[in-house]
């Protein structure tokens, strides 16, 4: 019979707790996260031996290193394990053995690990993600500069090639064309690497067919199709839409009290990308759709512009569901009966 084995896994270090089928504790050890020492240890334990790591920023290095070994190792959701065994004493010693008892008895709340095709091609999304929000941030920076220093655009489009040219060549203190030269080196740097990921992306995109199927949805590009994909991996694991709009953070908070219920905002608990990719496409998707728009104009009504787009884009979520599991492409047509 194999040992459960919970780890309490830090940037450097980790503390490890091995229990029995009884919950007896048979070894408490702390080690260095270098690779060598944690394969060295895991190598010892024994065949059928379960192990547990909190879903923290630093797992999937763990996890690579052992998988091979320990391809069932499970993934706890690092919240709704505090809620089931929240202590007022907390020490790694207490962190590892709380994950090791509960796996032993099967109380844990588990987190998905997909597998690690779906690992890299969530790298590559998010890199790109990050280099346009950094380049974002560059856009912001220069914006200021250039309303600081008083210096006028030629051009609607500031970041244009013509608009870049003039403010080479315009006369300014010195201060500001430092920071202005820089800040066009940054962005055109940045604007060379999103494109050279684009082609990565698109590629990607063309050999998936599930990624061609959402491209058919409006509002569904190479990129969002696929960080979809990425985010819910395999989508026989949700049962219904609702379930996916949940792990989207697409459902809104239900309050009952006095025997009444009413529902609230989105929970915005589960993929933050899913959500906000989807909200990013949204406003396509209403001006190019029937179905959308209409649902967009009711809920905008009663509700704003902002619950409008995110009523939309929970019922772009609900249609990818149906469209992944049927593997049919979109079909546009009059609203329906797709809620808030």
């Amino acid at each position: 019979m194999g040992h459960y084995i919970g780890v309490d896994l830090h940037q450097k270090t980790s503390f490890i707790t091995k229990v029995d089928e009884k919950g007896k504790v048979l070894q408490q050890i702390h080690l260095k996260n270098d690779p060598e020492t944690l394969k060295s240890f895991f190598k010892k334990q024994p065949i059928g031996s379960q192990v547990v790591v909190e879903a923290t920023g630093h797992w999937y290095h763990f996890y690579e290193l052992i998988e091979d070994r320990f391809p069932d190792l499970v993934l706890a959701h690092p919240q709704k394990v505090k809620a089931i065994a929240s202590a007022k004493i907390k020490t790694d010693k207490i962190d590892s053995g709380i994950l090791a008892q509960l796996l032993r008895v099967d109380l844990l709340p588990r987190a998905y690990v997909p597998p690690r095709e779906i690992r890299d091609l969530r790298e590559v999304l998010r890199y790109r993600a990050s280099l346009v929000k950094l380049r974002t941030q560059a856009k912001n920076r220069m914006d200021s500069v250039i309303t600081k220093a008083g210096i006028e655009s030629v051009t609607k489009d500031h970041f244009g090639v013509k608009n870049f040219r003039h403010l080479a060549k315009v006369e300014v203190r010195p201060c500001y064309k430092l920071e202005v030269n820089g800040y066009m080196e940054v962005i055109r740097d940045l604007t060379r690497e999103i494109a050279k990921s684009d082609e990565v992306i698109k590629k990607m995109a063309q050999e998936s067919p599930e990624a061609q199927l959402l491209m058919t949805m409006p509002g569904m590009g190479a990129f969002s199709s696929l960080l979809v994909l990425s985010e819910i991996g395999d989508i026989r694991r949700f049962p219904d839409p609702e379930h996916l709009c949940s792990y989207g953070g697409l459902e809104p908070s239900v309050h009952a009290s006095g025997g009444k219920s009413y529902r609230g905002h989105i929970t915005k608990q589960g993929s933050k990308w899913i959500r906000w990719i989807l909200i990013e496409g949204s406003l396509h998707a209403i001006r190019k759709t029937r179905r959308y728009g209409k649902l967009y104009a009711r809920v905008k009504k009663k509700h704003g512009h902002n619950a409008g787009r995110t009523a939309v884009a929970r019922a772009m979520l609900k249609s990818i569901f149906h469209m992944l599991r049927k593997k049919e492409a979109f079909e546009d047509c009059p609203a329906s009966s797709e809620g808030v």
